[in-house]
């Protein structure tokens, strides 16, 4: 064991363009949505996580939030190199310390990232004291943290819906055989049903209210077999300006959400269709993988089992899936190192 070792803290990070999530000691301590609340006189954060995310949408001209990534990547360098540092200075077991020690961190990215997007994230970690930063793509982390064996000659699909991309991959002998990313998510989402209340019943509706209807009544298909409960939203009515409550029932969210996932299902018949036969044979008996966020919206697994003919299984606890392969990852970083960028 070299001095560094000795001294080293070692943590896996989800920087995800909805939420971050930080696994320390084989446990998920930082689990937060990925949002900074900028001083604009001063350019400092003044709040960021959940505290930032109970601003969004009610600041004055003196207060900027912000999303510091955005399809995956990092959008604002300045943001999340703020956010990250906030995030970490958060683990009590660090922020005990007198002389904050070196960072060995594990990140997981899209699968479609380019090299300056993938420096962005590097030069982010080292602003905090990371000393070693390593990578792994983001359908391998959520491939591990769903229990599939990645080292096997057996393929398996996953599928990750994340909150800025959608990373489907077919996975074998610890390596991506094809993939496709697709900045189509669950934030794509949460426009669709704003965009779809605005103008089916002229309502002005905030991304964190569109947001909660995704969450509550969203839907992948028209007739659910346990049918949800209409809701009620509140929103400023664009004839009138004034504040006004309508109701809302799952099949509406349907309609606003139906194209979206049409061109997921698209993507993944695409990566289907140039998956080797012998693979291909694979996952006809071991199916698809869900993960992610978007993989708990009502009835996508039963809709993507329709059109592929495959079974689609939702993998456990899909929203930490990522982090917990992630996790995984740096626990048997010896064993797990060739698949690390």
């Amino acid at each position: 064991m070299g001095l560094f070792d000795m001294f080293t803290v070692e943590i896996a990070m989800d920087l995800g363009t909805a939420n971050t999530l930080i696994i320390f000691n084989n446990k998920i301590v930082i689990d937060q949505p990925s949002i900074v609340a900028i001083d604009r006189l001063t350019g400092k954060a003044i709040a960021v996580g959940e505290e930032a995310k109970l601003m969004q949408g009610k600041t004055h001209e003196d207060i900027r939030v912000i999303r510091p990534l955005k399809d995956g990547v990092i959008a604002d360098f300045h943001a999340s190199e703020h956010m990250i540092k906030e995030f970490i200075k958060q683990i009590s077991q660090i922020k005990g310390k007198f002389i904050q020690p070196a960072l060995r961190i594990v990140i997981c990215i899209p699968s479609g990232i380019t090299e300056v997007e993938k420096r962005a994230v590097r030069d982010s970690a080292q602003k905090v004291n990371a000393k070693e930063v390593i990578m792994i793509y983001e359908p391998m982390a959520a491939a591990i943290g769903a229990g599939i064996d990645v080292e096997s000659p057996e393929g398996n699909m996953i599928v990750d819906i994340g909150g800025g991309t959608t990373e489907i991959a077919v996975i074998a002998l610890g390596g991506i055989v094809c993939d496709r990313s697709l900045k189509l998510a669950g934030d794509v989402f949460t426009n669709d049903i704003a965009y779809f209340i605005r103008s089916q019943h002229n309502l002005d509706i905030g991304e964190r209210t569109a947001e909660k209807i995704k969450i509550e009544i969203g839907s992948a298909l028209e007739e659910l077999e346990f049918p949800l409960d209409d809701i009620s939203v509140q929103g400023k009515d664009l004839l009138t300006g004034k504040p006004k409550e309508i109701m809302v029932n799952y099949k509406e969210i349907f309609k606003a959400l139906d194209k979206s996932i049409m061109r997921i299902e698209d993507a993944i018949l695409e990566t289907l269709s140039i998956t080797p036969p012998e693979l291909a044979t694979d996952i006809y008996k071991t199916g698809i993988f869900l993960a992610g966020g978007g993989a708990l919206l009502n009835g996508l697994s039963d809709r993507i089992h329709r059109k592929t003919g495959l079974p689609v299984f939702v993998a456990e606890d899909p929203l930490r899936a990522v982090v917990r392969g992630t996790g995984i990852a740096l626990k048997n970083i010896d064993r797990f190192r060739f698949l690390m960028k």
